[in-house]
């Protein structure tokens, strides 16, 4: 199944974290030698909602995963397209990919209602672990956040890290629905789309952040959200807890793989999130100077 072609909108200009603008800022992301203030990955998810629910009905809002790497980044403007190819009783998972009009690749990974090996369970068992971590140094795999509690009304700012609310999202998202703005839906209440999901899970994570080390630049490579007992619903209350569950690196980057568990008031796992945050080595000033103290030699 092939979706339109949609030109996704850059809605994080103004995002601070740190204290300092993001990559989603122009001037920030031309220093690391990026054309512009990049889009952000989850964006692109609303595109594969239409495709995923042609493929598994209403279970689709209720179940649903969609687990991706990142391949390219992807500028305002720039038209992308979603790519779902049909599972089968011998491949219950779902091939997803986007691809840009010249062929580039935005991403690929898997799309699921079951507990099948999602795309990024495969790549966890391929990482490899991270090396001489400056960055990172600190952060130490099974660290645990406290638990925070979370909501998401139609016209609540959502912090620094989320300069906007979700009636603005609705206004420029790139595939809409009924189920999102109205209680006229299987569910009687309005509920929260997929992309907008990794900015409630994110909302309160600079209140308990990981020790790492800064100012420095980061980017999502790697993005995984399951519904467990969805959806979720607009103007509830969730509460969160994040996990560290891996570090990885590579030439350029050192990654913080964080599983983010989301509960109902009653305690009930609700949905998991799981991110490789990779942060820009050439983004942290001292980067190198650090290296050599700990390491003894350039890197």
């Amino acid at each position: 199944m092939i979706g339109p072609w949609c030109r996704p909108r850059q809605m994080l200009q103004a995002q601070t974290y740190d204290a300092h603008a993001s990559i989603h800022d122009d001037a920030t992301a031309q220093k690391l030698g990026f054309k512009g203030g990049t889009i952000e990955g989850p964006t692109h998810f609303s595109q594969f909602a239409p495709l995923c629910e042609r493929q598994w009905g209403r279970a689709w809002f209720e179940r649903g995963c969609l687990s991706v790497h990142y391949r390219s980044v992807c500028y305002e403007g720039e038209e992308v397209q979603a790519t779902l190819l049909a599972s089968s009783a011998e491949q219950p998972e779902c091939q997803v990919q986007m691809l840009k009009r010249d062929g580039t690749e935005v991403l690929r990974g898997t799309a699921s209602i079951v507990e099948s090996p999602t795309a990024l369970d495969i790549r966890l068992r391929e990482l490899k672990p991270l090396a001489d971590p400056v960055i990172l140094r600190d952060v130490k795999v099974a660290q645990t956040s406290k638990r925070q509690t979370v909501r998401m009304a139609f016209d609540q700012n959502m912090g620094d890290l989320y300069p906007f609310s979700l009636r603005q999202k609705l206004a420029l998202i790139t595939e809409n629905s009924q189920y999102y703005s109205t209680a006229d839906n299987p569910w009687g209440k309005p509920i929260i789309p997929m992309e907008m999901l990794s900015v409630l899970f994110q909302y309160r994570s600079k209140d308990d952040p990981l020790p790492a080390k800064g100012p420095a630049v980061g980017l999502f490579a790697d993005q995984e959200i399951r519904l467990v007992k969805g959806p979720l619903l607009v103007d509830e209350e969730y509460e969160v807890e994040r996990e560290v569950v891996a570090l990885s690196g590579s030439r350029r980057t050192e990654s913080a793989w964080v599983k983010t568990r989301v509960f109902a008031k009653a305690g009930t796992l609700v949905a998991t999130m799981l991110l490789n945050m990779a942060t820009l080595k050439d983004s942290y000033a001292p980067y190198e100077e650090e290296y050599r103290r700990l390491y003894g030699a350039g890197r």
